[in-house]
C-alpha cells in the first residue's frame, strides 16, 4: 500500500455492520456482466451489488438482474452520468466502484476496502498491473495514462500512479465532499482531483488487470476522451489553484512587457498591466474559492442531501447477507 497522498479526517468505525455497495456502471456489457456480478457476490456476500445500466441496447440489465444484482437506470449517455447517479441516488457507508467489462480482479476488493474500512484512507484506488501487457493495454492508452499521472503529480502534488483506474473503494465522506460534473470517461480524473482538493486521504493498492473479452469492445475513444480528460485537468487546476494558474500567466506577461518597454513602450506597458491584472485576478479567485470550499464543508458535513428517487442501502437489514437496495 502506498502512503496517503493528502491529509484527511478519520472516521470512527460504526457500531452496526457497515452497508457496502458495489456499484458497476455499464453500457452494453452483456458478454461479461453476469460473471462480474457473480464474482463480487462471492467476494462480498453481505454487500449490495448494484448495476447502473447506462441506457444499454443489449441484455446488460436482464443478465445482471438474473445474476442477482439490483438495477438502476441512467438514460443520459456517458460513464460520468452513471457514476453521478450512484452519488446522487445511493446511500451507503462504503462504496466500491468497478467497471462491468471483466478487466478487474474481484478478489482485490478486500485489499481495496481494508484501508477504507479501517479509517486509514477515504479512498483506495486499484493500481492496475497487467496480467499480459500485450493484450490488456493499448499503446496510446499507456501513453495517455502516463501523461495524466504526470500532470496530476505536477499540478496537484499527488503521489498517485494510476489516476484513471476504474476500480476504487471509498467512504461516504467522499460522496459528501466531491461534487461531480463530468459526463464521460474523465469522471475518474475529476473524482481524484476533487478528493485531493477536499483534502481526503487517497492510497493505492495493486490489482491485476486483464484484457477485455473478444466480443466486448472498448467504449473509450482515445483522442476524443483523451482531450476531455486533459481539459478536465486544466479546468480543475484553474478552479482549485487560480493564483498559480493566472499568476504564472501574469508573471510571464509582465516579464515579456518589461523586455518590450524600451523597443515598443506602448505594447510593453500593456503586457505589464495585463500581467498584473491576471495576478490580481488569481488573488481574488483564490479568496473566493477558499470561502466557497469552507461553505461547502459546512453544508455537507454530518449529512447527505435528500434527493428524489434515491436508492438507499439499509445496513440494519435483518439478514446482513441479504441487504437490498430499495427506492424511496
Amino acid at each position: 500500500m502506498s502512503e496517503p497522498s493528502a491529509g484527511g479526517l478519520r472516521a470512527e468505525a460504526p457500531s452496526s455492520p457497515p452497508a457496502i455497495v458495489v456499484a458497476i456502471p455499464c453500457f452494453n456489457e452483456a458478454p461479461s456482466i453476469e460473471r462480474v456480478v457473480a464474482a463480487f457476490r462471492r467476494e462480498l456476500p453481505a454487500a449490495t451489488i448494484l448495476v447502473v445500466d447506462n441506457h444499454s441496447s443489449d441484455e446488460t440489465a436482464a443478465r445482471a438482474r438474473a445474476a442477482g444484482a439490483e438495477i438502476i437506470s441512467e438514460r443520459k449517455q456517458g460513464k460520468g452520468h452513471a457514476v453521478r447517479a450512484v452519488f446522487q441516488r445511493v446511500d451507503a457507508d462504503f462504496y466500491v466502484l468497478v467497471d462491468g467489462d471483466g478487466t478487474y480482479e474481484p478478489a482485490s476488493v478486500h485489499a481495496l476496502l481494508a484501508p477504507v474500512l479501517a479509517g486509514e484512507a477515504d479512498m483506495a484506488v486499484g493500481r492496475r498491473v497487467a496480467g499480459d501487457p500485450r493484450t490488456a493495454w493499448r499503446p496510446m492508452h499507456v501513453f495517455g495514462n502516463g501523461l495524466v499521472n504526470r500532470l496530476i503529480h505536477t499540478l496537484f502534488g499527488a503521489r498517485l500512479t494510476d489516476i484513471m483506474s476504474g476500480y476504487r473503494a471509498f467512504s461516504r465522506e467522499v460522496v459528501r465532499r466531491t461534487p461531480l460534473v463530468s459526463r464521460g470517461f474523465e469522471i475518474e480524473t475529476e473524482l481524484t482531483v476533487q478528493a485531493l482538493a477536499a483534502d481526503l486521504v487517497i492510497v493505492e493498492q495493486e490489482t491485476p488487470y486483464y484484457a477485455r473479452l473478444p466480443d466486448s469492445p472498448s467504449k473509450l475513444r482515445t483522442f476524443r476522451d483523451g482531450t476531455r480528460i486533459l481539459w478536465t485537468i486544466l479546468s480543475l487546476f484553474m478552479a482549485f489553484k487560480p493564483l498559480t494558474f493566472f499568476g504564472a500567466i501574469g508573471l510571464s506577461a509582465a516579464a515579456t512587457g518589461l523586455s518590450l518597454l524600451r523597443p515598443v513602450p506602448r505594447a510593453g506597458l500593456l503586457f505589464v498591466l495585463g500581467g498584473l491584472g491576471l495576478i490580481l485576478l488569481g488573488l481574488v479567485l483564490t479568496n473566493i474559492n477558499n470561502r466557497v470550499m469552507a461553505l461547502m464543508s459546512l453544508m455537507t458535513r454530518g449529512r447527505l442531501a435528500e434527493r428524489d428517487n434515491r436508492c438507499v442501502v439499509d445496513p440494519r437489514a435483518k439478514d446482513s447477507t441479504q441487504q437490498s437496495a430499495k427506492r424511496l
